[in-house]
């Protein structure tokens, strides 16, 4: 008699699934609820820069100490009570091999914290897309105001003493496809930079070697600018995956602990 419920249970283990998607769904569910709930606490304390999905790319230089600590955080936590989640609520393997079930349940938490990760993000991204389409038809009458990554230098580059030319609009659109062009090639071109000389001695009344060197200034000031940005972006994505590669790891640690717990649970 023994024998056969053996038997049997052995069969229904074999043709049932290895993966519990309930408790894997639950878990992810509560990783990514406490990732926004941290993130909007960061944001609280002005860590807001912490965000990967952050509007603009710059703001990744603000990134210090205290917020990427603050993001391994919320991946340690988040990670973790979603895979101990999933760990207590999948169905209980007895009839397998205790190696089989640590790997079963680590995979289990690997799941979460996957699952998890891209429901955060396609939040994330559907609320930027919104706030950017409501920024953007709010602020369409204001886009010639509008900050550009390079609007700052390309309005030092026209300032002039003299008052009457302060109402004249600036070629800026012009400036900002011959930088564009210029960081794509990483130079600009000996005629692009005659041109933009002439433009700014034509509007501010300077000398054309003065020109030239206010030209050069610019071009400096925009590569440092550009260079700074990218190695500060390049920092930040770095710690990121750091931060993603331990909250994988937490939660598949997390989800054998709740394994453990959930197989020693005594029947009353």
């Amino acid at each position: 008699m023994l024998t056969a419920l053996t038997d049997t249970s052995v069969i229904r283990e074999a043709n049932s699934s290895a993966v519990s998607w309930p408790a894997v769904a639950g878990g992810a569910f509560v990783a990514a609820s406490l990732s926004l709930i941290l993130l909007a606490l960061g944001a609280g304390f002005g860590l807001s820069s912490i965000s990967p999905w952050s509007n603009m790319g710059a703001s990744a230089s603000t990134v210090g100490a205290v917020a990427i600590a603050w993001l391994i955080m919320m991946q340690i936590i988040s990670s973790a009570v979603g895979g101990y989640v999933a760990g207590r609520l999948r169905t209980k393997w007895s009839t397998l091999h205790n190696d089989e079930v640590h790997f079963r349940d680590t995979a289990h938490g690997l799941l979460v914290w996957s699952v998890g990760l891209v429901i955060t993000a396609y939040f994330l991204t559907s609320a930027a897309t919104t706030m950017v389409g409501g920024t953007a038809e709010n602020g369409a009458s204001a886009s010639s105001t509008s900050y550009t990554p390079n609007g700052y230098f390309i309005d030092t580059l026209f300032r002039s003493e003299r008052p009457k030319e302060v109402n004249n609009p600036l070629p800026a659109a012009e400036v900002e496809l011959i930088m564009a062009n210029t960081l794509r090639q990483n130079e600009m071109p000996a005629a692009d930079k005659a041109y933009l000389a002439q433009l700014v001695a034509a509007r501010t009344g300077i000398a054309q070697p003065e020109a030239e060197k206010r030209v050069a200034d610019f071009l400096t000031a925009v590569r440092q600018t550009a260079d700074t940005a990218r190695k500060a972006t390049a920092h930040f994505l770095l710690w990121t995956f750091l931060a993603f590669l331990i909250g994988a790891f937490c939660a598949s640690y997390a989800a054998t602990i709740g394994g453990r717990q959930r197989d020693h649970v005594q029947l009353i």
